[in-house]
């Protein structure tokens, strides 16, 4: 569609919000059709238009095309325009993958591993996982949707344009269901598009020791049925870890999970090889997620599958880790998305930016193939790739503007750089540097 073609549609209608991006250096991620997400060799290839203009229509993608094209505009009542000469335009980061709602950091923790604690160690003591549980259960509701207010407001400044949040630090019943209703909150109050995940099977809380049967009794038949008559969770997750749940538990827990209307994912291969993603993969999992000791027979059960590999720069980078072989799961023809696990343990960020650049830095992959795995494909990995993820017409307008940069590589180049000038969440202005 030319320019002047949309704006002769679009002036007759009156009162329509519209904006007009103009002279973009760069216009990333743009495609004639609708697409899942993209495997293996397409991750290779990022589409471009050099020389670009945006249109945007009532939180929408109106238009796009190359400034060659462009026949100018004769009236410009109720248009606004923003003159992208020299900078990038890309598709908002889309983190599928998220803690974002919790009560106190632990940087006591970091200390201690940084002494030579282990995770393991410190979850045995008392911290991790269960140091964030009592802290949440001592937080009011008002005072979790203030602190994630502030986390949000962050990685939207950063890029962000769509997010995932688990549950998982409550392991109660009462605070389950309290930080789902602080998740349902910041939905209905935020621009910035959010998917939920319930993640009562993050950790067994300590007045069930001992007693693991019991306690999956209660995230089945207690807290499922009351999230799924008040609409809490888009998702259900387990973490599948040595010394957390099992493959069988995980799959008993996310098979009822499906039953109240939760669509599963899964923490695999974080700390072990302990058969998260094959139980992922036989649940029908949307995202297998971490993935540090995935091996072969892992990688060979995802092909096909419609589960997609996912990866957390953030967490194997604090923590030490080892990188997941997010090189070896490409070649093989997988897709791969890419997202921050932003929690105060082991991933206290949600920059996008930077897990880009850890992505290209230590897991060899390509900026074309990093930025393919935050947008389009971890879109899919939350179920937001018909809306979310690329620049298509029709599509939502969650787009950023970087400030005049050399070229797309750049932005992982440059790690540790803010090179995020405008942020557009449904064709609105969401943040200006």
């Amino acid at each position: 569609m030319h320019l002047l073609t949309w704006y002769l549609i679009t002036a007759n209608r009156l009162k329509n919000m519209k904006l007009l991006i103009k002279n973009i250096k760069t216009l990333a991620q743009v495609h004639d059709r609708p697409i899942k997400f993209l495997a293996g060799p397409s991750m290779k290839k990022l589409k471009t238009i050099n020389n670009a203009w945006l249109a945007i229509e009532n939180g929408k993608i109106a238009g796009l095309g190359s400034m060659k094209d462009w026949e100018g505009i004769s009236d410009w009542t109720d248009l606004e325009v923003l003159d992208a000469t020299g900078k990038m335009v890309l598709p908002c980061w889309c983190d599928s993958h998220t803690h974002l709602v919790y009560a106190g950091s632990r940087e006591g923790e970091f200390a201690d591993r940084i002494k030579g604690m282990s995770y393991e160690e410190i979850a045995a003591r008392g911290g991790g996982i269960l140091n964030s549980a009592q802290r949440l259960r001592l937080a009011s509701e008002d005072e979790l949707v203030e602190s994630a207010q502030t986390r949000l407001d962050e990685i939207i400044s950063q890029g962000t344009g769509a997010v995932e949040i688990k549950s998982g630090y409550g392991l109660s019943v009462e605070s389950e269901l309290k930080m789902l209703r602080v998740i349902r909150t910041l939905k209905q109050t935020n621009a910035v598009a959010i998917r939920s995940t319930f993640l009562g099977a993050h950790a067994v809380p300590p007045e069930f020791t001992g007693r693991k049967t019991d306690y999956i009794k209660v995230l089945i038949q207690e807290l499922m049925p009351e999230i799924q008559k008040q609409k809490l969770a888009d998702y259900c997750d387990v973490f599948c870890e040595n010394n957390y749940f099992t493959p069988d538990e995980t799959k008993e827990i996310l098979e009822a999970g499906k039953k109240h209307g939760m669509r599963p994912k899964v923490h695999a291969e974080q700390l072990s090889n302990s058969g998260g993603v094959l139980a992922g993969v036989k649940c029908g999992a949307v995202s297998v997620d971490h993935l540090e000791y995935v091996g072969d027979a892992e990688i060979e059960a995802l092909g096909d599958s419609g589960t997609m590999p996912t990866i957390l720069p953030g967490a194997a980078f604090f923590l030490s880790l080892p990188h997941p072989p997010a090189r070896k799961m490409i070649d093989a023809g997988l897709p791969l998305a890419l997202a921050s696990d932003y929690n105060p343990g082991s991933s206290p960020s949600g920059n996008m930016n930077l897990m880009i650049s850890i992505a290209c830095i230590q897991y060899h992959m390509t900026p074309d193939e990093a930025i393919n795995a935050a947008t389009i494909n971890s879109a899919y990995a939350m179920g937001l790739h018909e809306t979310h993820g690329t620049i298509a017409v029709g599509k939502t307008a969650n787009v950023f503007i970087t400030k005049e940069i050399p070229s797309i590589a750049f932005i992982p180049y440059s790690f540790g750089s803010n090179l995020i000038e405008t942020v557009i969440l449904n064709g609105k202005i969401a943040f200006n540097s």
